[in-house]
């Protein structure tokens, strides 16, 4: 496991109570890597790129985008080694520079924190490689963890990825908005919990479309025009509840 952050602090341990034996953990900060083996059976933290040595077969680097050129420039591996990244936006081109012809991708289609476990049974995993035989290796793996283990090419794997960020993280933003504007008026954000929820199994149930709601969509103008006032004293929420706004409307206007 070529990384210590949230990818590999769930991946690493699932990875082993599917029968899997990770053999060492690599991060440039030891301390990292040590505190990742401290959930696995007999793993040996290190900081060198060196495995030539090393009986792995299977190398995966869970780093971030950024450093996963780097890394495949710097990693030293045995002989008919198997490297994938578990990136949802860098292409499998990213790994051309590793010393094996075995590349691929295996990307959890999931939020990671350390704080928060997670369930890889039903987590979409997107494998990708264009060589037979680490294709066969990547679903076989893949399927030892999850139900829904899909092929998917870069460029689609692109599209997932850019539709998640708008599903999880901005999401998770704007519910970071709504709690922050609460606390300044002393009010509690589980007030909100019961909406956020029902929000949610609503979309999934109909359809986000079919499930939107709101005076945007029913082109409220006064009340829009309040909130906007109401809003005047933090030009940045505002700035996000006009473009919002207006891309509802936009949208839902025939």
């Amino acid at each position: 496991m070529i990384g210590s952050g949230n990818v590999a602090w769930h991946l690493a341990p699932a990875l082993e109570n599917a029968g899997y034996k990770v053999v060492s953990v690599y991060s440039q900060n030891l301390s990292n890597a040590k505190a990742l083996t401290k959930r696995l059976y007999e793993a040996s933290p290190i900081s060198s790129l060196d495995f030539s040595n090393s009986p792995a077969t299977l190398f995966i680097l869970a780093v971030s985008d950024d450093a996963i050129e780097d890394v495949a420039k710097e990693i030293i591996l045995p002989d008919d080694a198997i490297v994938v990244h578990t990136s949802g936006s860098k292409s499998l081109n990213m790994l051309g520079y590793v010393p094996t012809e075995h590349i691929g991708v295996f990307y959890p289609l999931q939020t990671f924190s350390k704080a928060k476990r997670v369930d890889f049974t039903n987590i979409p995993i997107l494998i990708e490689s264009d060589n037979s035989f680490t294709k066969k290796t990547l679903l076989k793996l893949g399927q030892q963890l999850s139900s829904s283990v899909h092929h998917v090419a870069s460029e689609d794997r692109q599209a997932l990825h850019v539709s998640a960020i708008f599903a999880c993280n901005f999401t998770n933003h704007l519910l970071s908005i709504s709690e922050k504007i609460l606390t300044e008026k002393g009010l509690d954000f589980a007030l909100l919990k019961p909406l956020i929820t029902e929000t949610i199994n609503k979309s999934l149930a109909i359809g986000p479309k079919n499930a939107q709601t709101g005076p945007a969509v029913r082109e409220d103008f006064d009340t829009l025009e309040k909130h906007m006032i109401y809003l005047e004293e933090h030009e940045e929420y505002a700035d996000i509840y006009k473009m919002m706004t207006q891309n509802i409307i936009d949208t839902y206007t025939e």
